[in-house]
């Protein structure tokens, strides 16, 4: 069976954006990103909301971008590889290959396709993945955490869940981000 992870990039504070929408702080540098790649190569399927889909879908030029670094060049490789499903009631379309749109986020579709998934699924939009989380389909919660407080935005995780946690992995960069891996008990 896939595991479904939601791993995401936050400030101290636990936020994904600040309080005006900005995440320029949270752009990883090489090494942080270089470790992202090496982590998202496990991912078949990407389920995003959509405006995390609206972020990502970049991925698909940038790759094709001489100007582009070869650690991006190789971020975009891995995400163009991957299947992509969006959820949402509001996007007309998708624009990226590989790629479907759901109107509603199924828990009883997502559980088949973790059960049916040769290679595991990476959840991503704080929404999105906060219907995960009460659901209990999330296995892995990963965190990229960023030194700076931004006071204010939209939260990774959920508000009102209780989630017992246990810490598989840590690593420390340079740049003061913190990586934090946990599995769901």
């Amino acid at each position: 069976m896939a595991e479904l992870s939601c791993t995401g990039i936050t400030s101290l504070d636990g936020y994904v954006n600040d309080a005006s929408g900005g995440f320029d702080w949270s752009a990883p540098d090489a090494e942080v990103h270089a470790f992202i790649n090496d982590l998202e190569r496990e991912i078949g399927t990407y389920l995003f909301g959509r405006r995390m889909y609206e972020v990502m879908r970049v991925w698909e030029e940038l790759g094709d971008d001489p100007s582009t670094s070869p650690i991006e060049r190789d971020y975009a490789a891995i995400w163009r590889g991957a299947d992509k499903i969006v959820y949402s009631t509001t996007l007309a379309e998708v624009s990226t290959p590989r790629t479907r749109l759901e109107r509603t986020f199924d828990v009883d579709a997502v559980r088949r396709m973790k059960s049916e998934a040769s290679r595991d699924l990476s959840i991503a939009g704080p929404t999105l993945a906060a219907e995960a989380i009460r659901a209990g389909l999330v296995d892995e919660i990963g965190l990229f955490v960023t030194p700076v407080i931004v006071g204010g935005g939209t939260r990774l995780l959920p508000d009102g869940v209780r989630l017992d946690l246990e810490l598989v992995d840590e690593r420390r960069f340079a740049s003061g981000v913190v990586f934090l891996r946990y599995r769901t008990r």
